[in-house]
């Protein structure tokens, strides 16, 4: 039989399902660069650069294998600039017996995959993607009956299955989560290892022409490009992390440095969401890290959470929930995301920070995601929607299986608690502990009231205040409710006031504090991304 095996851009690894059995006398693997995934939302420079490069990289890399690769470029000429038009003409070209592909990463792909068969009257064989450590049956059957889908459980589950960090039945270490350890400030002078990245070659610096003539006006910087874009390189950023940045992961994952966007993460997000890595081979190379004594287990075991855990935790969630999951607006939030996402002209010193990372880098690590960004969008109101596009937008590892769980549950407690048992809502206080970012702002976080007082400090009350009728009852906040009860009416009125005045000038460009000019007094060149688009 001639099969024709479509692989995506987000799978790009050797032993994806979709290749495991393919006979090279007679199938073909398909892929294909479409403007309709390029462009659904207005991707990062470095997220398109990053895929595309990739896919021609692996394409290549079949071919060397004696594998028979279609390879459909973005400008090549009858391109239709859709996954569905490209299956169609390769139909054509190669009169195949069946269509063999491997489950799409988001809804909407694997909703096209659904309708093929009808389409084109061949058979479509959709195969579960082993690159993850938890299928989705397994997970469905998890979640069934469960009102509250909480990670701890499941990531425990999760050890069980598949051994990682386990004696037996029991944890090792003697407990599950060592996460109390791993929320230290970097010391003042801390010198963090300098980051492995990797220089265009030929290939990628095409891409990256490609990219600055085909989507100009899409977000982010194209000149520091450094992410791996091959496996070998995957696994040279793998191995890096292993030897010079997981001894500090644990201690250190949850602080923040102007000017020292990397730290200790482990930057393999990119390659392990495209394919280049597996979930298995990272974790259990962190593993051995650990019992041959060249790391420690709170930053082991942190590290192997995020990806045993949490990104098979909302992978899991993403499927047992689509398509309603989005439509959830648990706070009512309605307000618009404020411009200074995009250009990060804000007298705030942490967001005009991250922002800038992001836009350098198509990076920010999770602490600066959740914490500052996604802190800001949930204290203010902005809507879930307008903010989750803007993640996904924003980063190179960002699809929507794990970016829309992480923003509409994690972030934006938009789905009323069914991932996150509290909203993650946090003052300024926060943010100066984990950070020196507060050094060198216009607002001081010292501040209760006043224009010159830190917005996170008076939205932050103000958030409780607003919906107290909601969560006053959940005990997780109890203690900043009980703290509300015991403050004074004038207090109170203060806060709504100040933060009233703050959020009626959301959308502000540079200036001082409570000075911030209107957006529609910049210049026309200032604007990054159409609002509109």
């Amino acid at each position: 039989m001639r099969h024709l095996r479509l692989v995506l851009g987000d799978q790009l690894h050797p032993r994806l399902a979709t290749l495991t059995d393919l006979d090279p006398e007679a199938d073909t693997v398909l892929m294909v660069e479409v403007a309709e995934e390029a462009t659904y939302v207005r991707h990062h420079k470095q997220k398109l650069v990053l895929v595309f490069s990739a896919m021609r990289h692996f394409a290549a890399e079949l071919r060397e294998r004696g594998v028979r690769v279609d390879y459909v470029e973005l400008e090549d000429p009858g391109n239709t600039g859709s996954f569905t038009g490209e299956v169609a003409r390769a139909v054509a070209r190669h009169a195949p017996d069946r269509i063999v592909v491997t489950e799409a990463g988001e809804w909407r792909v694997e909703a096209m995959m659904r309708d093929w068969e009808e389409a084109f009257g061949l058979p479509v064989e959709i195969r579960d993607d082993t690159r993850f450590l938890c299928p989705r049956p397994v997970f469905a059957r998890w979640a069934e009956g469960r009102e509250a889908l909480r990670m701890e459980t499941f990531y425990r589950a999760m050890r069980k299955r598949t051994g990682f960090l386990m004696e037996g039945r029991d944890p090792v270490g003697g407990q599950w989560n060592f996460d109390h350890d791993n929320r230290r400030r970097l010391p003042a002078g801390h010198v963090v290892p300098e980051r492995r990245r990797f220089a265009p070659d030929a290939v990628t610096r095409a891409v990256m022409a490609l990219v600055a003539r085909r989507f100009p006006d899409h977000f982010g910087d194209l000149d520091g490009f450094a992410w791996p874009v091959t496996r070998a390189e995957a696994l040279a950023a793998l191995r890096h992390f292993l030897d010079d940045c997981l001894p500090g992961f644990g201690d250190y994952q949850d602080a923040m440095r102007a000017g020292t966007p990397f730290l200790y993460h482990g930057l393999i997000a990119p390659a392990l969401n495209l394919g280049l890595l597996d979930a298995e081979e990272v974790c259990r190379a962190a593993e051995e890290r650990w019992r041959e004594g060249a790391a420690p287990l709170n930053a082991v075991e942190g590290f192997i959470r995020q990806i045993l855990g949490w990104r098979e935790y909302v992978r899991g969630l993403y499927w047992a929930r689509m398509p309603d999951y989005p439509d959830t607006n648990a706070l009512e939030a309605t307000r618009d995301l404020p411009w200074f996402y995009w250009s990060g002209e804000t007298a705030m010193a942490c967001l005009a920070e991250c922002v800038r990372d992001t836009k350098a880098h198509a990076h920010a690590h999770h602490i600066q995601r959740l914490m500052v960004l996604g802190n800001f969008a949930l204290l203010a109101g902005l809507a879930p929607a307008q903010v989750e596009e803007w993640f996904l937008v924003v980063y190179a590892d960002a699809y929507e299986w794990v970016e829309l769980p992480n923003v509409h549950g994690m972030a934006l407690w938009a789905d009323g608690g069914l991932l996150g048992s509290k909203p993650y809502a946090a003052s300024g206080a926060y943010i100066d502990r984990m950070s020196d970012y507060c050094r060198t702002c216009a607002y001081d976080v010292k501040a209760k009231s006043g224009e010159t007082a830190c917005p996170f400090n008076y939205l932050y009350w103000n958030f409780l205040i607003t919906h107290e009728e909601r969560l006053s009852r959940n005990p997780r906040l109890a203690m900043p409710y009980r703290t509300l009860a015991k403050m004074a009416p004038a207090r109170r009125a203060e806060v709504l006031a100040d933060s009233a005045r703050f959020l009626d000038n959301l959308n502000a460009s540079e200036g001082e504090p409570g000075g911030e000019r209107a957006v529609g007094a910049r210049a026309p060149d200032l604007f990054l991304v159409d609002p509109a688009g």
